[in-house]
């Protein structure tokens, strides 16, 4: 694996090819996992888990945009008690890195979910302080830089593991809070959570979705997500995972040249679960057409002077 040009290295981890699966996506069993990883992903990260079940929003959660996805899913899950057990089972088939993602209401319960997710194998944690559409958690955290460094600062003490922090396009200055992160003890950041958005129904002249305000994905975010991560590259130096909109192998080679070192794939994937393998195809023939060696050697081209 070291010596192929897709393989990278980053915050202690290891990973085959720079794609992994984003969080919120085929996320909760063993079974989709390894269908993931089959597929040609390098990673995975799970959909986020907190201490307690939690059984998120009523229908409708999802609707369809001209240009992405718009979501308010609610973060249900089963508990991290239960979802340990997964975690233990899918470390038995899986060959590539499981980063679970975690929330929580309070740093305490963040770092009691992490400690917990490491202790039945998680290979690193990825902090969900972003989520739009969820009060008291996601991004009224990701928004402070107060609650931030606590949250980071209580997990960072709480796991010996590599740490992600995955931040929110919510804010006013997203290379603020990246160093806030940084400085907190977070070894690598995910950039970025969905977009907050709404939609309307022009016949019933009510929002669609049950929770009104949803978080928006897909292409519509990436130019977004591409800015975020070209800002935070100016700012810190770990590494940063791109998200948002992520759907080619031209959209996967904006990002490391934005300041990536590998990128998480969502949308994309519910209607095409060939795109992992279709992105590194596509990026290896990039690399020896442009004679680069490795996908490190692009990162961060975009910013020279």
């Amino acid at each position: 694996m070291e010596n192929s040009p897709l393989s990278i290295s980053f915050a202690g981890l290891q990973l085959p090819n720079p794609t992994m699966l984003a969080s919120g996506v085929m996320g909760y069993t063993a079974e989709s996992f390894l269908r993931i990883a089959k597929g040609g992903a390098g990673a995975i990260v799970t959909k986020s888990v907190s201490t307690e079940p939690r059984a998120g929003y009523a229908n409708p959660i999802v609707v369809q945009t001209e240009s992405g996805l718009l979501n308010a899913v609610g973060l249900p899950n089963p508990g991290i008690d239960i979802f340990a057990e997964e975690i233990k089972y899918t470390k038995t088939l899986l060959h590539v890195p499981l980063i679970v993602s975690v929330f929580g209401y309070s740093a305490e319960e963040y770092a009691t979910t992490a400690k917990k997710a490491v202790k039945a194998g998680a290979d690193a944690i990825e902090l969900n302080v972003s989520c739009p559409h969820v009060k008291q958690t996601g991004a009224e955290i990701g928004q402070s830089p107060k609650l931030l460094t606590e949250v980071v600062q209580q997990v960072r003490d709480a796991i010996n593991k590599p740490l992600i922090v995955k931040l929110s396009p919510n804010v006013t200055n997203i290379a603020t809070l990246a160093q806030t992160a940084v400085e907190a003890g977070a070894d690598a950041l995910t950039a970025v959570n969905t977009l907050k958005a709404l939609a309307i129904d022009s016949e019933t002249q009510l929002p669609i979705l049950s929770n009104i305000k949803g978080g928006l994905s897909g292409p519509a975010v990436k130019p977004v997500a591409l800015r975020c991560v070209y800002d935070i590259a100016e700012a810190v130096d770990v590494p940063i995972i791109g998200c948002g909109g992520i759907a080619n192998w031209r959209d996967a080679i904006e990002f490391f040249l934005a300041g990536a070192t590998a990128v998480q794939i969502g949308t994309t994937v519910a209607d095409n679960m060939e795109v992992f393998q279709a992105i590194t195809k596509g990026v290896d023939t990039y690399l020896r057409q442009k004679h680069y060696g490795s996908v490190k050697e692009i990162v961060k081209l975009a910013h020279r002077k």
